[in-house]
């Protein structure tokens, strides 16, 4: 469809109920942010662009695709985490909309409702809701939340959201729950759109689901290299628009970096102006508008090769098989590799720890950053389970609390310079 115009975008705003006023704020707010963040680097690969502009239009734009989707009789959700099966969403043609917030813009408006000592995550994103700042907020025929934390079970209490289940162990029993959930929420897909899932339908979408995994999965091992052809940060940014990118839109996005990164790694353009410590960032996701703890680290001259999280390697980690025949075996694979997702909410849960050390031995990680959201109980716990392991193999770690605040940031930026010095010792003692 054709770009909207400025007065356009207001109008639309206008017309889904929203503050437009405040709204504006909130985008001048987030676009000031982004210049801090993401434009101080040199050396950018070109390809950005199109991410730089998906992040611009997550509110804009692509806004105005899904009304014209839904006016056109498509349906579409709203979803809070990656457990959501992406695959059987796009077989019953239904969009899956993100709706994380990550800014601190609107957590005051919140905390009318919601208590301070929460998650920011649920703060920011109920916050955007109820000040009239989130252009999702009349665009989705239902919200669907997940059990990954007592926060959010008792906002959708509160809200009266519907959930999956997921469980809290990884036995026969929790895997024949969770096959049941997945199987609900097909149901509940098929009723809303009126689009039967059939084994052809969601075979298609599980390629092209792949597809979207590979391209993220492709950037990553770019970051293997001694001298990355793109920065944590810019990685960062392709994760969180691919929750809200059209798919298609994407993919082809993606495939266009590909290009131009294996031309970098070609020519030995590196993303970086000088070779700081390698870095894993571990923990909590850095939803779509929050890259601070990212920032801080790469301006502190630390270099994120990779990043755990649900907005790094946790999301595009695992595909699900192409060949299968029936459609049972395709829900099978589907529940089986979401279940897989190595989430905190899991007790216990060694396989993140394995994962972890993994990550560390196959992109030469020297130093770790826990990235932990404020009253994040469970990746803030095993953040030391993960630092017993890393004692053992001789890794140093940082943990970082923080909030979608940013007046922590310079405090941040001298601890991060402060534990680069330290790692850096390190390496060369060893």
């Amino acid at each position: 469809m054709d770009r909207l115009d400025s007065k356009q975008l207001h109008d639309m705003w206008t017309d889904l109920g929203m503050e437009v006023k405040l709204h504006d704020q909130l985008l001048e707010n987030s676009d000031k942010l982004f210049r801090r963040d993401f434009l101080w680097q040199t050396d950018r690969p070109a390809g950005m662009k199109l991410f730089d502009q998906a992040l611009h239009d997550s509110h804009g734009q692509r806004v105005a695709e899904i009304v014209e989707y839904r006016k056109a009789g498509g349906k579409s959700i709203g979803s809070f985490c990656i457990y959501v099966p992406d695959e059987i969403a796009i077989a019953a043609g239904v969009l899956n909309i993100p709706l994380c917030g990550g800014t601190g813009f609107t957590v005051d408006y919140a905390d009318k409702v919601l208590p301070r000592d929460i998650c920011p995550l649920v703060r920011s994103t109920f916050g955007m809701a109820i000040s009239g700042t989130c252009p999702y907020k009349t665009l989705k025929d239902f919200v669907l939340g997940e059990t990954t934390c007592d926060a959010k079970k008792k906002t959708w209490d509160l809200f009266g959201i519907r959930a999956l289940e997921v469980p809290q162990k990884k036995k026969p029993a929790d895997k024949a729950l969770w096959l049941g959930e997945v199987k609900d929420f097909m149901g509940q897909l098929e009723e809303l759109s009126g689009i039967k899932v059939t084994a052809p339908n969601l075979r298609k979408a599980i390629v092209k689901q792949n597809r979207k995994r590979n391209i993220l999965s492709s950037i990553s091992a770019f970051r293997k290299l001694e001298n990355p052809p793109i920065s944590g940060l810019d990685a960062l940014l392709i994760s969180q628009v691919a929750l809200n990118m059209d798919i298609d839109n994407f993919i082809s996005s993606g495939e266009a970096l590909l290009e131009e990164l294996e031309r970098r790694a070609d020519e030995g353009i590196s993303a970086y102006p000088r070779e700081g410590i390698r870095v894993l960032m571990a923990g909590t996701p850095s939803p779509m508008g929050y890259a601070k703890i990212h920032a801080a680290a790469e301006m502190s001259g630390l270099r994120v090769v990779m990043d755990e999280s649900c907005t790094g390697l946790r999301y595009s980690r695992g595909n699900i098989a192409e060949d299968l025949d029936t459609l049972e075996e395709m829900i099978e694979a589907i529940a089986e590799r979401y279940f897989d997702i190595d989430c905190a909410c899991f007790s216990p849960n060694s396989e993140r720890i394995e994962n972890v050390k993994g990550i560390i031995e196959e992109f030469n990680v020297e130093g770790v950053v826990h990235n932990i959201l404020q009253y994040c109980h469970g990746f803030n716990v095993e953040a030391g389970m993960i630092d017993n392991m890393l004692s053992d193999i001789e890794v140093p770690s940082i943990k970082i609390v923080s909030d979608y605040s940013q007046e922590d940031m310079e405090q941040i930026k001298l601890r991060l310079e402060a534990f680069g010095g330290i790692a850096e010792n390190l390496k060369g003692d060893n």
